[in-house]
């Protein structure tokens, strides 16, 4: 591929919480970086992950989802999610085509009326409707926004990403590649460690612990010429209901946590791990701008 030739850019990843955002950027890596759960208002960081393709170099930004905000840490989230519409050379608005979410949807596009950025628009989860309905919603999305494409996809089955991945290939600028070939993502290992705890949390409580769960790595320390990787986290929460939660009966649920956690870390850093995990009660962390900062939002 000549250089002349050669496509490259910043595409933000945006959309309503709970869209499948998340799935679709490991469906497009091939690879897991972002974390995924069934509850919404999982994503809170920018999180980079880069597709290579012999003719275009994607860098991805996947924002948190947007939706009306009042706690400070929900504030502090949609902030983060449209701040990132400034500086992309593309953006692409997922939505459920499944189960829309107009509130959320109609901040997304109000936000949008600003950006001089190309929009590409992905309808996700087409495996849960019917056609009829679904070209129904692409009408009604055509005339919304003027859109460089409008595409129907699954994340979850992979259904139309190719076609997606050609869209947007078209709408980037020319250029350069950004990153070495074999890079996946700018985020330290340490960070993917901690939102793969944070995920296994989600996942393992079920509705019982709400979205009042961050994670620190205290300890993140290669031993044995690399082939063993220790680390110690805390996982920290707002109420002590939620500490006897998440530790379970004799302890039983942190260490199905912390076992879940190893075995994606371990596929993430290629060595084995030993994983430390301690759960410590901050009273109303996501209120608290410190806090907050400490953990990273």
């Amino acid at each position: 591929m000549h250089e002349e030739h050669f496509r490259s850019g910043f595409v933000a990843i945006l959309g309503p919480p709970n869209v499948g955002k998340s799935t679709l950027l490991n469906r497009l890596l091939g690879h897991k970086i972002s974390i995924t759960s069934k509850k919404p208002q999982t994503t809170r960081n920018r999180i980079l992950g880069i597709l290579h393709r012999e003719s275009a170099q994607f860098v991805f930004v996947d924002t948190p989802g947007v939706h009306k905000a009042k706690q400070a840490l929900n504030v502090r989230i949609v902030d983060v999610a449209l701040a990132v519409l400034e500086d992309v050379d593309l953006i692409l608005l997922v939505v459920d085509a499944f189960a829309p979410d107009p509130e959320s949807e109609k901040i997304v596009i109000r936000a949008l009326e600003n950006a001089q950025t190309k929009v590409i628009l992905a309808l996700n989860k087409i495996d849960l409707i019917k056609k009829p309905a679904l070209l129904s919603q692409m009408d009604t999305w055509h005339n919304t926004h003027p859109f460089e494409a409008v595409i129907p996809i699954s994340a979850r089955q992979g259904t139309q990403v190719d076609t997606l991945v050609t869209a947007m290939e078209q709408a980037l600028p020319v250029g350069p590649r950004l990153f070495p070939k074999d890079a996946l993502t700018d985020m330290p290992e340490r960070f993917i460690a901690a939102e793969m705890i944070r995920e296994k949390a989600f996942r393992l409580t079920g509705q019982e612990i709400p979205y009042s769960v961050a994670v620190t790595v205290d300890r993140f320390v290669e031993k044995k010429e690399g082939t063993l990787i220790a680390i110690d986290a805390t996982i920290h929460v707002e109420r002590d209901s939620q500490k006897g939660i998440l530790i379970g009966k004799k302890g039983s649920k942190l260490k199905q946590i912390g076992e879940d956690a190893r075995k994606e870390i371990e596929r993430m850093v290629g060595a084995k791990v030993f994983l430390k995990l301690f759960v410590r009660v901050q009273k109303n962390w996501s209120r608290d701008t410190k806090a907050l900062r400490r953990f990273g939002y």
